[in-house]
C-alpha cells in the first residue's frame, strides 16, 4: 500500500480534553466531524500503511460498553486499534504502542506456566522480556501475589509464573513528531520489537 499516513495534524488533544470534561452525546455529536477528520482519519491511514507488514487491524468504536460498568461515561477518551502486530492508541497525552496478550484463558494459562517452568523455554522468555526492557518498553501482567502451585515459591522465574497476562508497551508524549510519518515509524518499530514475544506466546499458548 502507498504511504497515506502523514501524522495527526489536527487538534486531537483538544478534542480528547474536551471529551474528558464533557463526556456526553451532545459534545460528541457537536464534534463528530472533528473526530472523524482529526482523530479517526489519521488512525485509519496509519493502519492502512501498516497492513502490508502486519495484517488488517480492528479499530475501536468511540462508544464505551457501559452495560456492566459502574462508569456510565458513554465515550472512550482514546482511540485504539488491534492488528497482527499489536496494539496502538492515541489519546490526549500522545501515542501508545505495544503487544503481547492482555487476556490469557485458563487452558492457555496452564500451558504458559508449563513453558515458563521448563528451563529452555522459560529462559528464552526471560531473555525476550529483558531485551524489551532494555529498549525502554514497559512489561506487565503480574497479578498473583504468590507463585501458583504446584511451583515452588523460590522458583527461578517465579515472577513470570505469577503473570496472568503478559504484554509490553511504550508511550510517547505528543510532540511535533506526531504530526509526521515518524508516528507510523514508532508504531511499526514497536511491533517489530515485539515479534519474538509474539512468536513465543504463539508457540506455547496456541
Amino acid at each position: 500500500m502507498g504511504d497515506t499516513f502523514a501524522g495527526w495534524k489536527g487538534d486531537f488533544k483538544g478534542y480528547f480534553l474536551g471529551l474528558k470534561a464533557n463526556n456526553s452525546k451532545a459534545y460528541f455529536e457537536q464534534h463528530r466531524a472533528r473526530y472523524e477528520k482529526e482523530v479517526k482519519g489519521p488512525m485509519v491511514a496509519l493502519l492502512a500503511d501498516l497492513e502490508s507488514e502486519f495484517g488488517p487491524a480492528r479499530l475501536s468504536r468511540p462508544n464505551r460498553d457501559i452495560r456492566f460498568s459502574t462508569d456510565k461515561s458513554p465515550y472512550k477518551t482514546n482511540l485504539y486499534a488491534i492488528a497482527g502486530g499489536g496494539y496502538v492508541a492515541i489519546d490526549a497525552e500522545g501515542l501508545v504502542a505495544g503487544g503481547g496478550r492482555h487476556m490469557i484463558e485458563p487452558p492457555q494459562l496452564a500451558s504458559f506456566r508449563a513453558a515458563v517452568d521448563a528451563s529452555a523455554s522459560g529462559k528464552k522468555l526471560a531473555a525476550i522480556l529483558t531485551a524489551l526492557l532494555d529498549k525502554k518498553y514497559d512489561v506487565a501482567g503480574q497479578e498473583l501475589k504468590r507463585v501458583p502451585p504446584p511451583y515452588a515459591q523460590d522458583h527461578a522465574r517465579g515472577n513470570l509464573l505469577r503473570y496472568k497476562r503478559l504484554y509490553y508497551w511504550q508511550r510517547w508524549e505528543a510532540g511535533p513528531w506526531i504530526a509526521t510519518s515518524k508516528a507510523r515509524d514508532r508504531v511499526a518499530q514497536a511491533w517489530r520489537d515485539g515479534r519474538d514475544l509474539d512468536a513465543w506466546l504463539a508457540r506455547h499458548l496456541d
